[in-house]
């Protein structure tokens, strides 16, 4: 696997988590910190449909402006959610990982698993002290 970018907020645990899980695989990603360089409008319309989600699944619920804004209501269309995001970038749910295996919102972090290499390079602890990956590089089941 060569090429992986993720959508980042060095802010998010679970993002670190993430991005943390990808190193372990052996790749060293594109980060893109979404906050200072969001993605412009196709961009994140490739983002959704690789997702195969909607814009409102997209949208992250417990910052500011979400209650602000009232979009709890259900009469904004796809293409106003989307300007939402645009304009407070912070409404877009991460971390996002594009990988050549797929595209993921990768809450919890662990689902970016489903997008690497089978193997990680070893052990991995999640910083809440959650081991996920045992010393040999396999999954840990719970």
């Amino acid at each position: 696997m060569r090429k992986i970018t993720i959508y980042h907020n060095p802010a998010c645990g679970t993002s670190r988590n993430t991005l943390s899980l990808i190193r372990n695989s052996g790749v060293e990603p594109t980060i893109i910190l979404y906050l200072e360089n969001p993605p412009d409008r196709i961009k994140l319309l490739n983002i959704i449909e690789a997702l195969q989600i909607t814009p409102r699944a997209l949208l992250r619920k417990n910052v500011e402006p979400y209650e602000t804004l009232n979009l709890a209501q259900a009469h904004w269309s796809d293409s106003q959610l989307i300007d939402f995001m645009l304009q407070y970038p912070i409404l877009i749910n991460r971390p996002i990982v594009i990988t050549e295996l797929g595209t993921k919102l990768c809450r919890p972090s662990e689902v970016v698993l489903e997008i690497l290499p089978d193997r990680q390079s070893g052990a991995f602890t999640k910083e809440d002290g959650e081991q996920i990956i045992d010393e040999y590089g396999n999954r840990i089941i719970n």
